[in-house]
């Protein structure tokens, strides 16, 4: 009787004690669901990391691919002349196209490539003097259709092995091979970028100091709805700002015929994408040309530490100011007129180098006009 009571005791233990386990463990399942959902409501609640934007230093804008300024940009000699050669291919996507005077009432571009690459670039030309100054001073890597003696010498002094000519880097990098075709050679500027590197040379983020972007209109500024650039009376572009965009559109000469007088003025598109070039910054700066020949010309861009007359047109409006080249390895620097860093429209910038005698008047009201002269 006494041992069954004991079993009996034993059992009730054993079972009072499961009831306390399944007690235990029903609490703890409970506290640490709790435990749970007070960790997801605070994590909703919390504030999430917001990537910091990376800035492209030549835009003044955020990339989509942070990547790309992890490299040298690429500068691509584009020709202007013949007229059969246009539209061009890839201006839309540089970063700055630099626009001077090659002889003969002609011009020719130098497009600058680093926030973001385009597949076809041209037609690609000849180099000349005044690019190993203007890559030497943004650190790029000069893509070119080859040069005279002279002028190749010079270009290859100054930027060694980072002046690749179509001669030189095969396919992709570029396409084609004869530049006399004027549409004959194409360039790659993300193709370019990887043979350098395969040659083993650097390149790494160059520093790239001195422009200035901001939002806000600065002050002192006129109103300016178009700007015309001629170098000559038949080579004619016309920028037209574009209220509702904010910039500034590019429109350019055509004759219907070569042996025509007259001609008229049409949108100047991109060949790659079939839109019309819209620039947020156009800048005239004044520079001396010397002619050596009618088609070779020295332009002096290193040395200007003390600044030279400028005009910025951004917004509808033009500023009178300066620029500057502080050293020869560092980007140019522009100045409002109360000798303070002129803030550019975040975006691209067409920079259209003039010779020091060149007309600049207001021809109509809100309508600026360039006519080159050098020296």
């Amino acid at each position: 009787m006494i041992k069954n009571r004991i079993v009996s005791i034993l059992i009730l233990a054993i079972l009072f004690g499961a009831c306390q386990t399944d007690a235990q463990s029903a609490s703890d399942t409970a506290v640490a669901a709790e435990a749970t959902v007070v960790q997801a409501v605070e994590s909703t609640l919390a504030p999430s990391a917001t990537p910091v934007p990376v800035i492209n230093p030549l835009t003044g804008l955020a990339v989509d691919d942070p990547e790309l300024l992890e490299r040298r940009p690429v500068m691509v000699k584009v020709s202007n002349y013949p007229q059969y050669g246009r539209p061009h291919a890839g201006l839309s996507a540089a970063d700055i196209v630099f626009d001077y005077y090659i002889g003969y009432g002609t011009n020719r571009f130098l497009a600058v490539y680093y926030g973001q690459d385009s597949e076809t670039i041209g037609p690609v030309r000849s180099g000349r003097f005044v690019d190993a100054q203007l890559v030497t001073m943004y650190s790029g890597i000069l893509a070119y259709g080859s040069a005279d003696e002279d002028t190749d010498e010079e270009i290859n002094e100054k930027l060694g092995d980072y002046a690749v000519s179509n001669l030189e880097a095969p396919e992709p990098a570029f396409i084609g091979t004869d530049t006399h075709s004027v549409v004959g050679v194409y360039a790659n500027s993300a193709a370019l970028s990887q043979y350098v590197t395969e040659q083993g040379l650097k390149n790494g983020t160059p520093d790239l100091p001195g422009m200035v972007f901001s939002n806000e209109v600065p002050n002192h500024g006129q109103y300016a709805d178009q700007v015309n650039i001629l170098f000559n009376y038949n080579n004619r572009g016309e920028w037209r700002y574009d209220a509702g965009s904010g910039k500034y559109l590019r429109w350019i000469e055509y004759f219907e015929d070569e042996n025509d007088l007259t001609y008229d003025m049409i949108p100047l598109v991109d060949l790659n994408t079939g839109d019309q070039l819209a620039f947020s910054n156009v800048i005239i700066i004044f520079a001396e040309y010397t002619e050596l020949a009618p088609s070779r010309y020295l332009i002096d861009i290193w040395g200007n530490d003390k600044g030279k007359l400028a005009y910025f047109f951004r917004d509808g409006q033009v500023f009178e100011g300066k620029w500057r080249a502080k050293n020869d390895s560092d980007p140019m620097q522009f100045f409002n007129d109360q000798g303070e860093s002129m803030a550019l429209k975040p975006g691209n910038t067409w920079i259209v180098i003039a010779g020091l005698n060149s007309t600049y008047e207001e021809v109509e009201s809100k309508v600026w006009e360039l006519f080159f002269m050098y020296p």
